[in-house]
């Protein structure tokens, strides 16, 4: 089908997002949520703009319980889902934990395919046809709102499916979901799957259809997609495709393909993109899920690049070779990656991050000397660039505002963190020590650098990464600060992962302090920052 774009904005078909983060994203093992994470992270889903949160299964246990009945109070601005097994008790627990909310649904689920009818219920088609009439027409009695789950419809007999769906309609259901619970289904198999019940059920086009898609084989997006263009109204999500087995299908994958492809698809959310990567990293550090590298959207490589080629069409213009602007998702700007296959083109835009203007020689002798040290090693961090420059083409002058000279830890279970510095002044010449006490190691560095550099630098994220195995094994760290409301990146590497910490830290902040006064020479801007 040819798709032709069309920029009528009120011809854009909204769908809702119904995030299960809190709920199937925690069943994934090991993902468990504290009753105060799962309140923060709650009003992040509120201020992402999500139109739905299931924050939990009530009857599982008290704090469950609890969870769910407080944000249903806490968040009146959010239709809260409350969810339940086809038992009278779970409905109860669900109508009682979300009691509170100005808006709520309750959420029944029971399986439909021969598969789990056999070994799972051990019940027949008619039983289940029977379960799904009382189930409905009980929670029918308290709750207006009710969205009715075919579990495992993808594997699902068609007529077997639409009788089920029949049934719950008649009852009262308002929200059909045919989920693909196990991610097996094909994008039009699915996509016919919606079209077939709706068409094949009685009452089928006087409800709303929802989609819920794990990603076993890596077709969550690409299915919720076909649901979409099928008729759903609603996706069922989780940020970072957090769940079950492989996952969910993803709320930034799924907002940002809507976002971009919104023409071919006539259709729009309420999801505000300003905040997909903070939300994403709230859920990454509660969850200790660690977001791959090459993740869509939010990993890290999304909207890094090291190839020479496309280093070079980007800095000429972005949409060479990005299809989304990652600032408008509120990532920092930090596209390019120096390494073995960047060119000059990169290392200069790099460099000049530092206030350091090359001359068309001096570029070309730093050029070599930096694909020396690169086709050494994966990447080239802050540090080493700043070096590689002050050997090749000032005379071995060093080129940051402040390096660590020494670093010194002392950390244990049963004595405070404490740590010393020593930080060299390299416009004033001079070095000095500082001490400082912390929560932890890093924590304590960081407040003895920050009594160092007159730049007052909040620490904002810090990412580590191996980049070899074994005892001389070195750590990549990444740090971001925010000064002014302006964020900068600094990298470094050693074996010392405390130290590779630091170094990135003091980077980050040099950048800062050349950006501050970049018309200045030097000993200016040092002079300058301190009066700051």
């Amino acid at each position: 089908m040819i798709h032709i774009p069309n920029n009528n904005t009120n011809a854009f078909r909204g769908i809702h997002i119904f995030d299960t983060t809190l709920r199937d994203g925690e069943q994934a093992p090991g993902a468990t949520l504290t009753l105060e994470q799962k309140m923060v992270l709650a009003n992040q889903l509120v201020k992402l703009g999500v139109d739905v949160i299931e924050p939990g299964f009530p009857i599982s246990s008290p704090g469950e319980f609890t969870a769910v009945k407080q944000i249903s109070q806490q968040f009146q601005e959010v239709e809260i889902c409350g969810f339940a097994r086809a038992v009278f008790g779970d409905i109860d627990a669900a109508i009682r934990a979300t009691q509170d909310a100005a808006r709520r649904r309750i959420h029944v689920f029971l399986s439909s395919s021969d598969i789990h009818l056999q070994y799972q219920l051990r019940k027949t088609r008619a039983e289940v046809i029977q379960m799904t009439r009382e189930v409905v027409a009980y929670a029918k009695q308290f709750v207006d709102r009710i969205e009715f789950t075919c579990m495992d419809a993808t594997r699902s007999d068609m007529d077997f499916l639409i009788e089920m769906v029949e049934t719950a309609i008649g009852e009262g259901a308002s929200i059909i979901n045919l989920p693909d619970t196990v991610g097996y289904a094909l994008p039009e198999e699915y996509g016919n799957m919606f079209r077939r019940v709706r068409e094949g059920a009685r009452g089928g086009d006087t409800v709303e259809y929802s989609a819920h898609c794990h990603n076993d084989l890596g077709l969550a997006v690409a299915n919720s997609l076909a649901a979409i263009q099928a008729g759903a109204s609603q996706i069922e999500v989780t940020v970072n495709g957090v769940g079950e087995r492989t996952g969910n299908c993803s709320l930034e994958e799924l907002v940002m393909a809507i976002e971009t492809r919104k023409s071919a698809l006539s259709a729009s959310t309420n999801i505000q993109p300003a905040h997909i990567y903070e939300t994403s990293k709230m859920v990454s550090r509660a969850m200790h899920f660690p977001i791959a590298y090459n993740k869509p959207v939010v990993g890290r490589n999304a909207f890094q690049h090291e190839s020479g080629i496309h280093q070079d069409g980007l800095l000429k213009n972005r949409s060479t070779y990005e299809i989304m602007n990652p600032e408008q998702l509120g990532i920092p700007r930090s596209m390019i990656i120096l390494g073995k296959h960047s060119g000059r083109h990169a290392l200069k835009h790099r460099i000049a991050q530092f206030g350091i203007t090359l001359q068309d020689q001096e570029l070309e002798t730093v050029y070599h000397a930096f694909k020396e040290v690169a086709d050494a090693q994966k990447i080239v961090t802050d540090d080493q660039l700043l070096r590689i420059v002050g050997q090749s083409v000032r005379q071995g002058q060093p080129l940051e505002a402040y390096t660590l000279v020494d670093l010194q830890v002392v950390a244990g279970t049963q004595r405070a963190h404490m740590a010393s510095v020593t930080i060299r002044d390299e416009h004033q010449g001079t070095e000095q020590s500082y001490s400082g006490i912390g929560t932890g190691p890093l924590d304590a560095v960081i407040h003895c650098i920050q009594q160092a550099i007159p730049v007052a630098a909040q620490f904002d994220d810090l990412e580590i990464h191996s980049l070899s195995s074994g005892e001389g094994a070195h750590g990549e760290a990444i740090v971001t600060i925010i000064h002014n409301e302006e964020s900068y990146r600094g990298t470094s590497m050693h074996q010392d992962i405390l130290l590779a910490s630091a170094q990135a830290y003091i980077s980050a902040c040099n950048q800062a302090v050349y950006e501050m006064h970049p018309g200045m020479d030097q000993e200016e801007e040092t002079a300058a920052a301190r009066e700051e």
